[in-house]
């Protein structure tokens, strides 16, 4: 009969012990960031849809819109650079969003820019020397909110001007970068975990390089096609 120090199991190395750490958490991490930004990345995908499909009865959203314009007066415009005189505006009309420029029209003297926020514009004309200023906001409705989300960024890579000085702007462009950030390492550790299974590696490589070929000529191929 053997006795049990024949059939014990050999001690693992620390590198063994250390691999096997780091496969639980692999896994853990999966999951769990899976979970994490599942209506995140339901979020994106439904409102890809609704952009794709502006056609579909259901989700429109600009011509059920609300405009409403209204005179405010406000104690004049202040001092300082462009951006301090508009938030000085927006404080007294109580007003809070993501400022943008607009284009100014030549010989205006008119002080205008555009505060955004998820289902709300507000178009402000302030009219120096007069103490007053022309609110014009349109509202949408909760397809409209969905829209914006996907591509509300606060910020354009054409113009210099128009930068991110929202705090809620940042939050959300931030939440994104972790969103893309989490999917990336989701990808990761699903390639490690598939690479383990060795009866998977085949249909793996085939599922694999179908969603390369098809990237790339979304990517590339389309350049060269119609170049």
């Amino acid at each position: 009969m053997p006795s049990r120090i024949d059939t014990a199991m050999p001690a693992k190395t620390p590198v063994q012990r250390g691999l096997d750490t780091f496969n639980i958490w692999n896994r853990k991490g999966h999951y769990y960031l899976g979970l994490y930004f599942l209506f995140f990345l339901w979020l994106f995908a439904f409102t890809g849809l609704l952009l794709n499909h502006s056609s579909w009865k259901f989700a429109e959203f600009w011509p059920n819109r609300k405009v409403s314009t209204m005179e405010r007066r406000i104690e004049g415009l202040g001092s300082g650079s462009d951006l301090d005189r508009a938030r000085d505006v927006m404080r007294q009309l109580g007003i809070m969003g993501e400022i943008e420029w607009a284009a100014t029209r030549p010989g205006s003297t008119e002080f205008q820019f555009r505060v955004n926020k998820p289902g709300h514009n507000i178009n402000i004309v302030v009219h120096p020397g007069q103490d007053r200023a022309t609110v014009e906001q349109t509202e949408v409705n909760a397809w409209g909110i969905a829209q914006v989300l996907h591509t509300f960024t606060g910020a354009r890579a054409v113009d210099k001007r128009n930068e991110r000085d929202w705090i809620l702007t940042t939050v959300w462009v931030l939440s994104m970068d972790a969103v893309s950030a989490g999917l990336i390492l989701m990808v990761l550790s699903g390639l490690y975990m598939w690479y383990g299974l060795p009866a998977k590696r085949v249909p793996g490589i085939a599922a694999l390089l179908l969603g390369t070929v098809i990237c790339g000529v979304f990517v590339f191929g389309l350049r060269w096609i119609y170049s």
